[in-house]
């Protein structure tokens, strides 16, 4: 393993990535969940729940595509016309769905309206979020340098399947949030749901997990090789640890256990994405050193970095201890 600007680079960027995915994936799920909550009382605390957090959470978003831009160019310039189609839908379900928070609450006339532009754009900022993971994983096609499919090249069974599997998990996020954050009646049907979208979230995990190594010579190697099986078996094995604290916390009727096991989920599934991945930015043509900048710019702007993200890190914890407990139906709005 090279300790150098660009590996440096790679992991600030992998780390805005995981950021954003376990911090705005609980906020998207509840999105997902709102038409299965017809109460709107329930609603309103639901949204109350991560209005004053879900535009913070997406700054890792900017961060993670920002930075891709800017130290990765190539990296950027070879999976951007790979993911047009899905990316611009996930920007315009962001875009309605960051209005929906503002305009639901000053209209009783048009609220079922937002209601759907919040449910919608946050299905579809999600199922796109997961195209775009599983092209990335099936691999991009490169030819010199330069992105060589087509249009719908992101358009295959699995890209679809991941699609589906981030949908499920981050509505398990939503859920077991709600766990957390609510009581009472709302926070029943949460366990109610959580029950049904944990095992879901699990075999779907499984399914891509198989899925995978079946994709790239690449991955059966790193996950079935033998002697390299003694490094990533730990990760299979974590899993059913986290898997078991889910359920047992859910049987248990616990707060806390079932929210954080469902993100020790997210962070172990990155972490095999990782390990099929490194050394490579694009699978399976660009490394990380292939697709970094010249170093003088990696240099430059790692002084920004450093600056930058102690403070996005300091007031999105700043701010979650502010709005900590539990939330009503009265509050940020």
């Amino acid at each position: 393993m090279m300790l150098d600007l660009a590996f440096i680079w790679a992991a600030i960027i992998a780390f805005a990535v995981l950021a954003y995915v376990m911090m705005d994936g609980f906020d998207l799920g509840i999105g997902i969940l709102f038409p299965f909550y017809k109460s709107e009382a329930d609603r309103d605390r639901m949204m109350n729940s991560v209005a004053p957090v879900w535009d913070g959470n997406e700054t890792w978003l900017v961060l993670g595509g920002g930075g891709l831009f800017a130290v990765f160019p190539l990296a950027y310039a070879a999976i951007m016309p790979a993911l047009y189609a899905p990316i611009i839908i996930m920007l315009l379900a962001l875009v309605f769905r960051g209005v929906a928070f503002e305009y639901r609450w000053r209209t009783r006339r048009g609220k079922f309206l937002w209601d759907w532009a919040f449910a919608l754009g946050s299905l579809a900022a999600t199922f796109t979020q997961g195209i775009a993971l599983g092209t990335i994983v099936q691999g991009i096609p490169i030819v010199d340098r330069a992105y060589a499919g087509g249009w719908w090249t992101w358009l295959t069974p699995f890209s679809f399947f991941t699609g589906l599997a981030l949908v499920v998990g981050y509505a398990l996020l939503g859920a077991t949030w709600l766990i957390l954050k609510t009581d009472e009646q709302l926070q029943e049907r949460s366990y109610r749901f959580a029950m049904i979208l944990g095992p879901a979230t699990l075999i779907l995990i499984g399914l891509v997990s198989l899925w995978t190594p079946f994709l790239e010579p690449l991955y059966m190697e790193r996950w079935f090789s033998w002697p390299r099986m003694l490094y990533t078996i730990p990760v299979p094995l974590l899993v059913a640890l986290a898997a078991y604290l889910l359920i047992r916390g859910l049987v248990r009727r616990e707060e806390y256990t079932p929210f954080l096991a469902s993100l020790a989920l997210f962070l172990l599934s990155f972490i095999g994405l990782g390990v099929s991945f490194y050394p490579y930015m694009v699978p399976p043509t660009l490394t990380i050193w292939d697709a970094a900048g010249p170093e003088e710019s990696l240099s430059f702007l790692l002084v920004g970095a450093v600056v930058l993200v102690p403070i996005i890190l300091a007031y999105t914890a700043y701010s979650y201890w502010v709005f900590r407990g539990k939330v009503g139906s009265e509050g940020y709005h």
